[in-house]
């Protein structure tokens, strides 16, 4: 008497799996790159922002938040903006002290993308990216 075969055996079961397993690990270290361009966005986002709560801080007040500088995130700009956190939770956002000068503001982002570091910015002027280090007087023009 001649038995069916049902089923697979378990070597074609562990050769499927470790195939699907290769294919996968391919898939996600390709999509690294996608996720730092996808943080990147985020952050010029969330310095765009910044912008438009300033100017709003600075249509009640006459003058814009003030912030020595310290700590990581951005603080909360009045009722118009809640403190921004970074997307990797690091110390990617930050903040150049403007307490002697409330006519002007400069926070700015790391960027992760790209061969050298970048600086996305924003000030009084609007966003803008830069490869040197933002300061009061010239955050990144």
């Amino acid at each position: 008497m001649i038995q069916n075969k049902k089923g697979f055996t378990l070597i074609e079961l562990l050769v499927v799996i470790a195939i699907i397993g290769i294919l996968s690990s391919i898939v996600l270290v390709s999509l690294g790159g996608a996720r730092e361009k996808a943080r990147d966005a985020n952050r010029q986002s969330d310095i765009r922002q910044i912008v438009s709560a300033q100017e709003m801080y600075y249509d009640d007040d006459e003058a814009y938040l003030t912030n020595d500088g310290l700590g990581t995130g951005t603080p909360a700009i009045g009722t118009y903006l809640g403190a921004l956190d970074d997307p990797l939770s690091s110390q990617h956002y930050q903040w150049v002290n403007n307490i002697a000068d409330d006519q002007s503001f400069c926070a700015y982002a790391i960027l992760e993308g790209g061969t050298s570091t970048t600086y996305f910015c924003a000030s009084e002027e609007g966003t803008n990216e830069s490869t040197t280090v933002p300061t009061l007087s010239a955050c990144c023009y």
